[in-house]
């Protein structure tokens, strides 16, 4: 994550967070101040004075160490909370309002591990382990001042041997942290993969592709298991490698320091103090390591993070729910001007030009990989043209905000996406606001009047994941119903009657017809009988427009769109005869008017 979204969230934080630092520093005080105090008892011990007053501070100075201790990783952790929401919250903005030509580019399960477990080890982090990290230094450094002021030759000793062991420890947590950003990346590849199938387990079942498929996933999780045993290894020795310094230390503070207790070059006072202040040291530097071990981790975390910070965004410009002015009347709703278009280095559209009527049925026909899902996404602004330009009611589409564009056009994808809720949330996605005689009606025009009849809780029962619940008919109207409730000017439909048989496909054009009266429909149509209906056909061909016209102008006058023409007859024919009939086939053959002359 950039320095400036972390440095938002913290901010945001900072009231928690420096309570949190505050009352560890005054902890930090009151732990140094035990040994000076258990020192002082034993010179009074010793000199046979009143000890109840120095055991009862003590005992005080205990326990307000635990209550600071306590107030203080509640704070911080609170706070850690509350960023690692944040973080997920603007996260998620980011990557809804990424533009989808980045996106594309990203496997959905590798996102997703990045906005849940990522987020959590940032947190520990910016929070836990950087907080450890501060306080647990503070405690090192006020006792290596105390040691130094108490005896600095049994200091020159202990540092010297700390010293060593830590070095040792800081070159192994930097390797910790790069063998932590590849077991994150690996571990990303793997939720993505299983992401992958989960969302395509009848597939895979209808393949018989089990076996494979779990092979695929082994390798994978044996690739982060891996990558997961060199961390586990760095952090199993970094603790070892800082205890061999700490025991030799502690060996050669007593064995230099009761010889200088027995030549009275120090106080049995002070050396009890100083053994007290390495002791003290111990603890938190040990934590300084490991929570320098978990902090690297973090950073590892933190890193691919913030290559979702930084996502492009969309510019979305308008409040949702703003519109374009209606058009003045007379002009296309929509018009390609010399459009190119590429896939990288890959080109789809070349030089592409068409208009599309501010009423009517408007069809693009093509063989697969024309371009036609290409020339939606091009209108909703999913990418932008490499060159020319697509224009909405007359305006340049690269003017206008996505929020402008998509409040004016409504898009049915070919692959119905339908979503886990009831059947009403899914019909108003785009309209949460919208009354039910407005639902109604939408629910009336996409043909699912009798579909929501039927079911057990009509508009209110629940769907499962990917529309789980209805047919893949059912599901396309549904999608249909939840574009027209947008009430666009435009409506994009991408083989909306794919997955419809023919009595839905014929109440479902008879509905496009009505629409089509009061606003611009496209459609990308490989049925016939969408296209002859349509009042102009554009025949895309390479990335280029081949031909524009009616059904019977392209047939006596485009070979290509006759030949997409006959198939599309013949097809139907053959599924509506009898093996041993050809009247279907001859009398759709003979809609396809004569053979032209050559």
């Amino acid at each position: 994550m950039s320095a400036g979204i972390v440095g938002g969230l913290a901010r945001g934080q900072r009231a928690l967070l420096g309570g949190g630092v505050l009352l560890g520093i005054v902890g930090v005080g009151f732990t140094l101040l035990q040994p000076v105090l258990l020192a002082r008892l034993i010179e009074a011990a010793g000199q046979h004075r009143p000890v109840t007053g120095l055991i009862v501070l003590l005992a005080a100075l205990f326990v307000a160490d635990a209550a600071l201790s306590a107030v203080q990783s509640y704070l911080i952790g609170r706070a850690g909370e509350n960023i690692v929401r944040d973080a997920r919250v603007t996260l998620a903005g980011r990557v809804l309002r990424a533009e989808l030509a980045h996106m594309n580019g990203r496997r959905q399960g590798d996102v997703h591990t990045r906005l849940v477990s990522d987020t959590s080890l940032m947190k520990i982090a910016l929070t836990q382990s950087l907080a450890q990290i501060i306080l647990n230094g503070l405690i090192v450094l006020g006792c290596v001042v105390m040691m130094a002021l108490t005896d600095g030759w049994l200091l020159l000793v202990t540092v010297g041997c700390l010293g060593t062991a830590a070095a040792c420890s800081v070159r192994l947590a930097r390797g910790l942290r790069r063998a932590a950003l590849a077991n994150r990346e690996d571990t990303g590849e793997f939720g993505a993969d299983l992401q992958r199938v989960l969302s395509a387990l009848p597939t895979v079942k209808a393949a018989g592709a089990e076996e494979r498929e779990q092979r695929r996933l082994a390798g994978l999780a044996d690739r982060a298991r891996a990558s997961g045993n060199r961390v586990t290894a760095l952090n199993a020795l970094l603790y070892p490698v800082l205890n061999v310094g700490l025991q030799a230390s502690l060996a050669a503070v007593m064995g230099l320091g009761m010889a200088r207790v027995a030549t009275g070059a120090l106080g049995t006072a002070d050396f009890t103090a100083f053994t007290m202040y390495l002791f003290y040291l111990v603890s938190p530097l040990v934590l300084v390591f490991l929570s320098l071990g978990t902090f690297q981790q973090g950073r590892a975390a933190v890193q691919r993070v913030d290559e979702l910070a930084v996502l492009p965004q969309e510019d979305l410009g308008l409040a949702p729910g703003a519109t374009l002015p209606l058009p003045s009347g007379g002009g296309p709703a929509v018009e390609f001007r010399g459009v190119s278009f590429a896939y990288g280095e890959r080109p789809v559209l070349d030089g592409v030009s068409f208009e599309v009527p501010a009423r009517g049925l408007t069809a693009l026909v093509g063989a697969s990989g024309a371009g036609k899902t290409t020339v939606f996404q091009l209108i909703e602004r999913f990418y932008r043209p490499t060159g020319g330009a697509v224009l909405l009611d007359g305006r340049d589409i690269a003017g206008l905000s996505p929020v402008q564009i998509r409040g004016r056009v409504g898009y049915v994808q070919q692959d119905s996406a339908a979503m886990r809720g009831t059947l009403r949330e899914n019909i108003v996605y785009a309209a949460p606001d919208a009354d039910e005689a407005d639902i109604r009606e939408a629910v009336e025009l996409a043909g699912l009047t009798e579909v929501v009849a039927g079911l057990p809780d009509g508009l209110d029962t629940l769907l499962g994941d990917q529309g789980v619940g209805l047919s893949g008919g059912q599901r396309q109207r549904l999608c249909v119903a939840r574009a027209l409730l947008q009430k666009p000017s435009v409506i994009l439909l991408d083989e909306a009657t794919a997955h419809l048989d023919s009595d839905a496909e014929s109440a479902l054009r008879d509905s496009l017809r009505r629409i089509a009266r009061t606003c611009a429909v496209v459609a990308i149509a490989h049925r016939i009988s969408t296209v002859v209906e349509a009042d102009r056909i554009v025949v895309l061909d390479g990335g280029r427009v081949r031909a524009v016209g009616t059904h019977a102008e392209l047939v006596r006058g485009d070979d290509l769109y006759r030949r997409l023409a006959a198939a599309q007859f013949a097809e139907a024919a053959g599924a509506a005869r009898n093996p041993m009939d050809s009247t279907a086939e001859g009398g759709a053959m003979a809609l396809l008017g004569p053979e032209p002359s050559r």
